[in-house]
């Protein structure tokens, strides 16, 4: 490490998480500042084995730790021993891991994950200096947990693209495209505005819609016309992807559920990114950033609002066109990494007096 103290992020994987909120967007003007900032791989068959753990603990004694999500319990319990040779460590979360595993809607896998975090988070909670979550309602899951929790909200790490495919209106010739970039986690809400889906493709000619959930996109949709349904793809993939294609119109559904309280509003920003205009349900975090008819709209749960959604940005090429350039200044604003790096750089500087 530098002379001055640094950042170590010890990585179960977490990748968009780590990129998002640290890693693309204040380490590196961290690291111009002089301050250092490393990622340590962990391994879940390796675990911190005693020959490894030597080895880290000579090369980052005194270096402050970035937990994201979890650790695999080896690495816990190796921490748990060793906590006194490090400096700060927080923790950054960004789901409510607790309401996830507890949630009948959410894939069996992905339960089955969750608990597992959700059984040793307390143990990192006890061992960190400050938890970072991603959003208001996250944070205040941890405010009886937790006597030092902040937030920080999520910075636009992608580039923004130009708008030039609104430049002609949706036709069979130029279909606009809609996109649904959630993952298997948002499969429920996805089902639940799948009927408005499937009466636009089958009664119009002039759109396609991508879902990005391969094989795991519903029967239902995959066998409209139109609909292109590519496999998930791997974080440092998807953005290549991301900078390569853009989208006209966003679905971004969110059912109330306590695992969707504890969402961030990065949907908006990865559909601002894709150069699209969002429709969002119209709860909490997007009516935090999304002002109906400016910068995307809000609509309630029922299929039939969505499908006027869809229709109405259709219909109305040139006012989705200003929709999607106010998201994208929005995103600018709201977005900015410039507060990533502000929040880092004030621990960093805090810890090095």
């Amino acid at each position: 490490m530098s002379d001055q103290i640094g950042w170590v992020v010890l990585s179960d994987g977490a990748r968009p998480t780590e990129d998002i909120y640290f890693l693309a967007s204040a380490a590196p003007e961290l690291r111009l500042q002089g301050i250092a900032v490393e990622r340590v791989a962990v391994s879940r068959s390796f675990g911190a084995s005693r020959l490894h753990g030597r080895a880290l603990l000579k090369r980052y004694a005194g270096a402050n730790l970035l937990l994201c999500r979890s650790l695999p319990l080896g690495w816990l319990r190796w921490l748990e021993r060793h906590r006194n040779a490090f400096g700060y460590i927080a923790y950054l979360i960004d789901d409510d891991i607790t309401a996830a595993a507890n949630d009948s809607t959410l894939p069996a896998a992905y339960r089955k994950r969750m608990a597992r975090i959700a059984t040793y988070q307390p143990r990192l909670l006890a061992l960190v200096d400050e938890v970072v979550a991603s959003s208001e309602q996250l944070a205040r899951c941890f405010f009886s947990e937790h006597d030092n929790v902040q937030v920080l909200t999520p910075p636009l790490i992608a580039p923004l693209p130009s708008l030039e495919h609104f430049s002609l209106p949706p036709s069979a010739a130029v279909n606009w495209k809609i996109g649904f970039y959630g993952t298997r986690a948002h499969l429920t809400d996805l089902m639940h505005i799948a009927p408005a889906i499937r009466q636009i493709q089958s009664q119009r000619m002039d759109t396609q819609v991508e879902i990005m959930l391969g094989p795991h996109t519903p029967a239902s949709l995959i066998t409209l016309p139109r609909v292109n349904a590519p496999s998930p793809l791997p974080w440092e993939t998807f953005k290549v992807y991301q900078r390569e294609h853009h989208c006209h119109i966003g679905l971004a559904p969110l059912l109330e559920s306590p695992f969707n309280l504890g969402k961030s509003f990065i949907k908006f920003l990865d559909i601002t990114a894709m150069g699209g205009v969002g429709i969002y349900s119209n709860r909490y975090p997007y009516t935090e950033v999304v002002r109906h008819g400016e910068n995307g709209l809000l609509v309630n749960d029922t299929p039939i609002e969505w499908r006027s959604a869809l229709e109405h940005l259709l219909e109305n090429p040139e006012a989705a066109a200003r929709m999607a350039k106010q998201a994208a200044i929005d995103a600018k604003k709201i977005g900015g990494v410039e507060a990533a790096v502000q929040f880092w750089l004030q621990r960093s500087d805090a810890l090095s007096q």
